[in-house]
């Protein structure tokens, strides 16, 4: 290997950027039973619908996280259920504790979506990659292992709030997947990491600007789920998810490599209010 081509190896950024991690999360969309439910007698629905409700305004807000439950609209599922947790255990928990209800004969899981809030730190990545390397530090040699860690668990204490937020309060919620592009002609991973972040910053622009209106959450799933990444958007015009997703499939980053899986819409149920969604009746917050 020429001197030249050492010293390019040796100089080239990891393509890898380093991510944070908060709360695990879980979306769990149901269906639910309604001509079994109708066959109940009044009293007996009514028995479950308190059942249900003790145990989810226990849910609502506990030492390990909290749950909300939104109606969804259209025909993909009923009911969804979003769980933020401390660990992958404490969501095991929650699942295990609503089986156990007897409300749960009559919910049909339609489909699942775990993941962990994740905040990506390209900025922060390249600005250290970069320092690392102008000081003749090997990546992923010792002393850059220590370099980096130090980096995350600032950033962590620095990024708490985020990384373990409160489900927002707003009316309506938008949930969807997502992946970057692997195909032939067009490949998310195979750009220098110089390059993403370049566009991540651009992406990230957009959404800024949406901050008063529109409250969003980034989830990590690779590893976890289908798909790469999960984003919920909450707000109380549910307008704004249209405006703003439709701005950022502009983006480069969008356009060129963003592909999104099912789109789930619902609005929020507070818990007192599930005998009366289970009536027939949209609760209001």
């Amino acid at each position: 290997m020429s001197s030249t081509t050492m010293q390019t190896a040796q100089t080239q950024l990891p393509a890898v950027p380093l991510t944070i991690e908060g709360a695990s999360v879980l979306h769990s969309m149901m269906r639910f039973r309604w001509t079994e439910w109708r066959k109940l007698t009044e009293p007996a629905r009514a028995e479950l619908v308190n059942e249900a409700t003790q145990a989810l305004q226990q849910m609502t807000h506990t030492a390990e996280g909290q749950s909300a439950l939104f109606s969804l609209i259209g025909h993909k599922a009923d009911l969804l259920l979003v769980h933020f947790r401390m660990s992958f255990d404490h969501l095991k928990a929650a699942e295990l504790q609503l089986a156990q209800l007897r409300i749960s004969d009559f919910l049909e899981p339609a489909t699942s979506y775990l993941s962990v809030v994740e905040l990506g730190l390209y900025e922060s990545t390249v600005k250290l990659y970069r320092e690392l390397a102008e000081k003749g530090i090997a990546p992923h040699s010792t002393e850059w292992t220590r370099e980096t860690e130090q980096v995350l668990q600032r950033q962590r204490e620095a990024m708490r709030p985020r990384l373990f937020p409160d489900i927002p309060p707003a009316r309506y919620i938008c949930f969807y997947p997502m992946d970057r592009r692997r195909g032939e002609e067009k490949n998310w991973y195979t750009l220098p990491i110089e390059e993403r972040q370049r566009q991540m910053e651009e992406h990230g622009m957009v959404g800024r600007r949406y901050a008063g209106t529109v409250r969003q959450i980034i989830t990590g799933s690779i590893g976890f789920d289908d798909w790469e990444w999960g984003v919920d958007l909450f707000a109380d015009d549910p307008l704004v998810f249209k405006r703003l997703i439709y701005e950022m499939r502009f983006d480069e980053v969008s356009a060129v490599y963003a592909l999104f899986g099912t789109f789930y819409v619902g609005v929020r149920c507070p818990v007192s209010g599930l005998g009366k969604l289970l009536s027939g009746e949209l609760p209001t917050l």
